[in-house]
């Protein structure tokens, strides 16, 4: 098995991973757009509006990555984060890149002290589901999510 970092991206990586967040947005249908994915992830970054884990081998290829973005839950009054985003190229998937993103970001929202931490799946991605339910992740049977595109 290849062995696996993770590490918060800076605005150095904002290359490679412009690479990885393009691939994901495809994997949800959007289409290639790499200028917008670096702007976007670059803006992110710069700004600090949102925490970037990577994944590496030991090469030091990116392999994968998850995306934090902090808010609030009123209920609890406390900051919470959004995982957002993940992905793994379809080449290292299997290899624990994906538990090893999800590990670092809940080591890294303990301690920053967010009191939870919450994610959203397509439907039909079974796959994540089996991997966020393998990091003890518990799926919401309360509450719907809705969204309004504006």
């Amino acid at each position: 098995m290849t062995q696996i970092s993770t590490r918060l991206a800076t605005a150095n990586d904002v290359d490679a991973l412009a690479v990885l967040f393009d691939a994901y947005r495809q994997f949800y249908q959007q289409a290639a757009d790499l200028p917008l994915a670096a702007a976007f992830i670059r803006e992110r970054l710069v700004r600090h509006q949102s925490f970037v884990f990577v994944a590496e081998s030991a090469a030091g290829e990116m392999l994968g990555f998850c995306q934090l973005y902090p808010s609030f839950c009123s209920l609890v009054a406390a900051p919470i984060v959004i995982l957002n985003d993940l992905f793994v190229l379809p080449a290292a998937r299997k290899a624990g890149a994906g538990a090893a993103l999800l590990q670092a970001a809940e080591a890294f929202a303990r301690a920053q002290r967010f009191a939870r931490m919450e994610l959203t799946t397509a439907k039909t991605n079974l796959i994540a589901q089996s991997l966020y339910a393998s990091q003890g992740w518990q799926r919401d049977e309360v509450y719907y999510a809705y969204n309004k595109v504006l």
